[in-house]
């Protein structure tokens, strides 16, 4: 693992902007981002519009954040660094006071997580503002990513030791789920999707503990499998919303994890299972060529009948395809996400990088 060091600096104020638009995902991404900053030194002000989600998400807050609501930020003094996530423009009375200051302070656009290649042109490009509120400012774009020519991925510094140290068992238990032995483990985060119940038949002819989460997956579960949620060798648990910590914990405990979004889309990876993504369907069929651009990266040494069974069953899961619905060998497909996740391991991670990136230009 890289073990890049910052030259010494003094603890910072970031202002992190954020709107919710839907499912929690940007939420999630920011809440992560400004806990891991905290723990690292920084003090953080996060600014969102609808803090409702952190009640189930981060019911302990994090030591070093405040949580403060949009509105107020268009009376706040600007701090050293300003994070608008995902283009959410701040409040253009902030700006304004931020383009007042003498050392103004290091503005930066964190973008959406991409695999396609304009993400490496125009990470860390810097956008002078000509006119606005922000005249005279420069923002600079920070792309999220997975090699060493993004800005990486959010990662906390005891992550893996403590997956290492997980007890699956334990953690069940506790939630009162009893594994059985040769019984696959599968939890699902989706989105409505008509292939799954082709996947829940797959998976009913094979000893299946499926763990759905609230919402959507729950819904679709109960249709299906109606109130005994089992069928043939499978049984259903719905879960109740889990802390982002404990959702950590789920994919750990889990042989195959469907993911969706960009939040947990991540926590997969470091997972280091099996995982299949849903992603944010977008007009004009843009998401297919995002979800072509990370298949080709994440699957670029795979092994031939991997590299097309796990195709094959992404494009299926987001409707880019009418394939039948077939899973593929897990414990091949493990080993592939195993050394994924070793060549993400040796790149620093993303609050590494911005507070690398910001401190060169202050």
């Amino acid at each position: 693992m890289t073990t890049t060091r910052l030259p010494i600096i003094a603890p910072m104020l970031w202002d992190l902007f954020c709107r919710v638009v839907d499912n929690f995902g940007d939420i999630g991404v920011c809440w992560r981002l400004a806990a891991d900053l905290a723990s690292r030194g920084e003090r953080v002000r996060l600014w969102v519009d609808d803090p409702s989600a952190l009640a189930w998400m981060a019911p302990h807050g994090a030591a070093g954040v405040t949580v403060l609501a949009w509105a107020a930020g268009v009376d706040a003094e600007p701090g050293d660094v300003v994070v608008e996530a995902f283009g959410c423009d701040p409040p253009s009375s902030f700006v304004q006071r931020m383009a007042a200051q003498a050392a103004a302070p290091v503005w930066i656009n964190l973008e959406y997580l991409s695999a396609e290649p304009v993400v490496e042109r125009q990470h860390g490009l810097a956008s002078p503002q000509l006119a606005g509120p922000g005249k005279g400012l420069t923002k600079w774009f920070f792309y999220p990513g997975f090699n060493a020519a993004t800005g990486g991925l959010i990662r906390e510094p005891g992550l893996m030791a403590a997956q290492q140290a997980f007890d699956a068992t334990g953690w069940l238990r506790a939630r009162g789920i009893e594994a059985r032995e040769g019984e696959q483990r599968i939890s699902l985060f989706c989105y409505d999707n008509p292939a799954l119940p082709g996947l829940l038949n797959e998976w009913a002819r094979t000893p299946t503990l499926l763990l759905a989460t609230p919402g959507h997956a729950a819904r679709q579960v109960q249709n299906v499998l109606g109130p005994n949620l089992q069928r043939g060798g499978l049984r259903a648990m719905l879960l109740p919303l889990l802390t982002q910590k404990d959702y950590d914990a789920l994919l750990w405990a889990c042989d195959l994890n469907f993911v969706r979004g960009e939040d947990s889309f991540v926590r997969a990876h470091w997972a280091g299972r099996p995982f299949i993504w849903q992603i944010y369907p977008q007009q004009d069929g843009v998401h297919e060529t995002k979800l072509e651009a990370f298949l080709g990266r994440f699957l670029a040494s795979a092994d031939a009948n991997l590299s097309a069974a796990v195709r094959r069953l992404w494009r299926r899961w987001n409707a880019l395809s009418d394939g039948p619905v077939q899973a593929a060998d897990l414990p091949v497909w493990r080993r592939h996400c195993e050394t994924w996740r070793a060549e993400l391991l040796g790149q620093p991670d993303l609050s590494l990088q911005l507070r690398r990136f910001i401190s060169e230009r202050r």
